[in-house]
């Protein structure tokens, strides 16, 4: 059994569940006055299937910051950890600290793997996206709802009658003659990929990280990453079939706005967010600290109530002293 076979039946059950999605989209826009073939209705179904996927992940993600936010809790043992043993190579010192390091992931119930476990679990998913649009837009029928007849009315289709959803800038240039509407409208979703999948980086690294992260060797690779990579998505994707860049375009949309909603919400303790979190909350006298008092801003303290004083009488003041 081939490489390609075994991961053909590992995703077969996820690539009919990504069919049916994108297929009842279909069925419901055409429902609703859309055209069935035009390439508008597919594009929507599209974005109608990107949704619903990237909700159902939800909970994957929201458990990825969980476990992420642990491992900042005990980042400091760890590196006292660390620096207990600096300098020692041994056999014994080298299973001692890891022995110890084991049993402080074992007492506070974290795992340096877990975070790394979303998006591992997130990969087949895309890739049967991936497979299951680039196929479509070639006529091929799927594996479940998305039949030869629909499989090739989505392969036809064309955005705005002029640019076919199966198409690529690569596949447009080489055209005869060449395809000049699909290369302009490829370049679009090609610079959109590439600067929301920037953003969403810069998201992080500007305003999610903490001083002590930014001191580390580790920062300074995540930031030459940070400029690198949009320069893959910049040549890759000039290969994508434009129905596939409409996924991931909208797939990059939506993690953008969901990093944004945790950084802003959920900060790593430390960062700048954290701090612009906590101004926000000061102003709005929401800010509880660690003993559980409540910080109130200037415009909410509690206004000090001064009784007046009545002025007295000569004769008055001298009874009172009693002069």
């Amino acid at each position: 059994m081939d490489i390609g076979a075994f991961f053909g039946t590992i995703l077969w059950p996820i690539k009919w569940v990504v069919e049916l999605i994108l297929v009842a989209w279909h069925w419901l826009l055409t429902n609703i006055g859309m055209d069935p073939a035009a390439g508008l209705t597919w594009v929507l179904s599209i974005v109608g299937l990107t949704l619903v996927v990237r909700a159902a992940l939800i909970p994957i993600f929201v458990r990825q910051i969980k476990n992420q936010r642990r491992m900042l809790e005990i980042a400091p043992q760890l590196k006292k950890i660390q620096e207990k043993y600096k300098g020692k190579k041994d056999q014994f010192s080298r299973e001692a600290m890891s022995r110890e390091t084991m049993d402080l992931y074992k007492k506070t119930g974290t795992n340096p793997l877990s975070s790394c476990l979303p998006l591992l679990l997130q990969m087949p998913v895309f890739f049967s996206l991936f497979q299951v649009l680039n196929g479509a837009q070639g006529g091929h029928a799927g594996v479940g709802p998305l039949n030869a007849t629909l499989a090739k009315q989505f392969g036809n289709s064309s955005l705005f009658g002029i640019a076919p959803l199966h198409q690529s800038f690569q596949g447009a240039l080489n055209a005869h003659p060449q395809q000049v509407a699909v290369m302009v409208i490829a370049a679009c979703m090609v610079v959109l990929m590439t600067g929301s999948q920037f953003l969403t980086q810069l998201q992080i690294v500007s305003k999610n990280m903490s001083p002590e992260t930014k001191a580390s060797p580790q920062f300074k690779q995540q930031r030459i990453l940070l400029y690198l990579l949009p320069f893959v998505f910049l040549f890759s994707g000039f290969a994508f079939p434009l129905g596939v860049m409409f996924y991931w375009l909208t797939s990059n949309i939506w993690t953008m706005g969901q990093q944004f909603l945790v950084i802003r919400n959920l900060p790593t303790p430390g960062s700048d967010a954290a701090k612009a979190r906590e101004a926000r909350l000061a102003r709005k006298g929401k800010l509880i600290q660690e003993d559980g008092a409540v910080v109130l801003s200037l415009e909410e303290e509690p206004k000090k109530t001064t009784q007046r004083v009545q002025p007295v009488g000569k004769n008055r003041a001298k009874k009172q002293t009693g002069k």
